[in-house]
């Protein structure tokens, strides 16, 4: 008599391998794994300190300013205007600490300021961003296009247009400086994304933004203050640009209002939407983000280590893109 158990239906509740569902969920993770494995195996000298750091420092700008874009991205939002908003700090710090605005009594004075101004002016201007989306009504792929073309204009007015070339050990420790051999960098973005993750799985204001996210209107019917979640996410947004801004001055030893950001408000986009975080809002993952960072990051690494050109990289990182939102939306089917 043939064994008929083998011929059941599962029972109800039973767990079942289902390999979209897998795709969807720890996707980026499976990607990430993949591709420090094939460069294990084909990257020459991949499994060195050198390499690491290499990485590190090129990921770090785009994972703050990744992180920031998520919280604007998970209410629905996006934010246009982060590269130029890099600009715009990364133009004042060294007017700043050079003196060039104003006189100094002390240099250490210099330094603390061009810490503190350039990020607070980005913050202020993210602000700016959020007050056109929630009291003039402007849609944020319009509201935020108005600093992309305007923002590093008025970072080149900062500097008539200048290359700005300076060596002070203190300010660029931001972006050079070490912390027991780690890159304080990578320090500063670890603690971001450690401080972004907490806030939206465990503080109020993390769930009133996967609420607006999710459905404004009933947000809003629930007495969520829809407007200043949304004031103060772009300002978020903002400030991380300004600090991604200084990072990304002070390692180059330069500050170059043409170059300065340039690109970045893509490099974030593409970096939440490989991580997981639905592009449409109400669902985010910072840690996601990081590793879709991560990935756009060792992917261009990878095609330029052995040998392929640059252009290869940025058609990659599009199919990268692509795969990104199909699979996001096999998930919500």
């Amino acid at each position: 008599m043939a064994d008929t158990a083998t011929t059941l239906p599962p029972a109800h509740g039973a767990p079942r391998f289902d390999v979209r569902t897998i795709l969807t969920r720890y996707g980026a993770w499976i990607a990430l794994a993949l591709l420090i494995l094939v460069n294990l195996a084909i990257t020459p000298n991949f499994a060195t300190w050198q390499t690491l750091n290499v990485n590190l420092t090129q990921v770090c700008a785009i994972v703050i300013v990744g992180v920031g874009m998520t919280l604007v991205i998970a209410t629905g939002g996006i934010d246009l205007s982060v590269g130029a908003l890099m600009a715009i700090a990364g133009a004042l710090a060294p007017l700043i600490f050079l003196g060039k605005l104003f006189l100094l009594p002390h240099p250490a004075i210099g330094v603390a300021l061009a810490f503190i101004v350039p990020v607070l002016a980005a913050a202020a201007l993210g602000w700016f961003n959020g007050w056109l989306v929630t009291r003039l009504r402007i849609q944020p792929i319009i509201a935020t296009l108005v600093l992309f073309i305007a923002g590093r204009g008025i970072a080149q007015v900062f500097t008539n247009g200048n290359l700005q070339v300076f060596n002070l050990p203190s300010f660029q420790f931001i972006g050079l400086g070490r912390v027991f051999g780690i890159p304080f960098q990578a320090v500063l973005m670890i603690v971001i994304v450690a401080a972004a993750a907490w806030m939206l799985k465990r503080t109020v204001f993390g769930r009133q933004i996967l609420a607006i996210g999710g459905n404004e209107k009933a947000a809003r019917l629930s007495g969520i203050p829809v407007a200043s979640v949304k004031q103060r996410v772009y300002l978020i947004s903002g400030l991380l640009s300004g600090i991604a801004g200084l990072i990304v001055i002070a390692r180059n030893s330069a500050a170059d209002a043409n170059l300065v950001g340039l690109g970045m408000e893509l490099d974030a986009i593409a970096a939440v939407a490989v991580g997981g975080t639905l592009l449409t809002g109400g669902r985010a993952t910072v840690i996601g983000t990081l590793v879709g960072a991560l990935i756009i990051q060792l992917v261009r690494y990878t095609l330029l280590a052995n040998g392929v050109p640059d252009a290869a990289a940025l058609v990659a990182k599009a199919a990268i893109i692509v795969l990104a939102v199909w699979l996001q939306r096999q998930g919500r089917r």
